[in-house]
């Protein structure tokens, strides 16, 4: 079953985000960097949005981000939608993404949340996209603003 978002309270948060967005199925991932980008904003953080073509781009702008030493953001925010089709290039596609910005994470320190959804049709997409109780773009802003807090807790060699 579907869990939905729930809206929490957020305190002012502040700090520097960055999100990272597929063009390809704008329709779906347009909503979800809507609901990301307006959470952020109500936390007061600075959020600074960058567009790629497809899913399989996002990992090298997110590890460009957070190799960077003067504009490293506090987290990074991944967005797309896979639709799968008839093949099996979506679920190389899905496993690939998801590889790397497990590893992005872990190489730099800096979390990277993972919301390129690989969805089984347009339904599941409409649903988890564009319906406001399971808007997964909010969801991921609220996870970068919690992660953002616990890594200011947690020390790190490379920041």
């Amino acid at each position: 079953m579907l869990k939905k978002v729930a809206r929490r309270q957020t305190r002012a948060a502040g700090g520097q985000f960055a999100i990272v967005a597929s063009r390809y199925n704008a329709r779906y991932v347009d909503t979800m960097l809507r609901a990301a980008r307006a959470e952020l904003k109500r936390a007061q953080a600075q959020v600074r949005v960058l567009r790629v073509p497809g899913a399989y781009e996002i990992p090298v702008v997110a590890a460009s981000l957070a190799r960077s030493a003067t504009t490293r953001p506090d987290a990074i925010i991944c967005l797309g939608v896979i639709l799968r089709g008839e093949t099996v290039h979506a679920a190389h596609i899905g496993d690939a993404v998801s590889r790397a910005l497990m590893d992005i994470q872990l190489e730099y320190g800096v979390p990277v949340i993972h919301e390129v959804l690989l969805l089984e049709n347009r339904e599941q997409a409409e649903v988890r996209c564009c319906d406001p109780e399971h808007n997964r773009g909010l969801e991921a802003a609220q996870t970068a603003l919690v992660m953002a807090a616990v890594m200011r807790e947690v020390p790190f060699a490379q920041r």
